[in-house]
């Protein structure tokens, strides 16, 4: 497991990039939200080894505190509340949220692409389905898997990327803007789990975010209040909270 007591911060993703006219605009439905999700025409090979490259400069690179506040609707019901991020680098992440007055508590820790613990499992599986998309929550864009099928493409307004792994698809698009955005999708066995929506300020950092998840179907709203280099976490920063 990576080591979390070393350190990180999230960079904001400039590329490079013909006009936006050449790609075809798709909304996101069975959930809508307001994510349109650009589709390059002309995605090209592109190597495992240059995707890791890219997905890395977005990785944090010193200990960060996050803190947010954020607003949830499913089926059944609404609710909100605040939450904190702490980050280690290179990928590691604990979570906490609490509705108002403390109530409704929930915790992860987050290591990679899988949740080392979660508490309770199914409140934080209910907020964030896939941890692909907790990333892009925060503007952090994972590497793909060794063997993965991978294709880029680059305009002056955008920055594709789409990784392939059998019937599953991670694509992420860097919208120069401004505002800068990251748009991010995670399908399975071709069906969407959840799109997410990053919007940068002009400190490069991650200013708001959305999940949409169309299957429930479901819509996170996040707006982060602060953003700050942390010093080293303490160990028991990782261990699942007490009964």
């Amino acid at each position: 497991m990576t080591n979390p007591r070393r350190s990180a911060i999230i960079h904001p993703m400039w590329g490079t990039g013909v006009a936006l006219g050449v790609v075809v605009l798709a909304g996101c439905g069975g959930g809508g939200g307001g994510i349109t999700v650009p589709r390059p025409i002309g995605l090209a090979p592109e190597t495992v080894a240059n995707a890791t490259l890219w997905a890395g400069s977005t990785a944090p690179t010193e200990n960060r505190e996050v803190r947010f506040r954020w607003q949830f609707r499913d089926d059944q019901g609404a609710a909100g509340g605040r939450g904190r991020v702490r980050l280690a680098h290179p990928d590691s992440a604990r979570l906490d949220v609490a509705g108002p007055l403390g109530s409704g508590r929930a915790a992860a820790f987050v290591n990679g692409d899988t949740a080392l613990w979660a508490e309770p499992e199914g409140d934080v599986k209910r907020l964030v389905p896939n941890y692909p998309l907790f990333w892009a929550l925060l503007g952090v864009v994972r590497a793909p898997s060794p063997g993965a099928a991978v294709r880029r493409y680059d305009d002056p307004a955008i920055n594709a990327w789409q990784y392939q792994n059998g019937a599953d698809t991670v694509d992420y698009v860097r919208v120069v803007g401004p505002p800068v955005k990251l748009i991010a999708e995670v399908r399975q066995a071709g069906k969407r789990i959840g799109t997410v929506q990053t919007v940068y300020g002009e400190d490069g950092l991650p200013q708001s975010a959305r999940l949409i998840v169309p299957g429930v179907p479901a819509r996170l709203d996040i707006t982060f209040s602060s953003n700050l280099k942390a010093m080293p976490f303490a160990p028991d920063t990782w261990v699942p909270p007490q009964p």
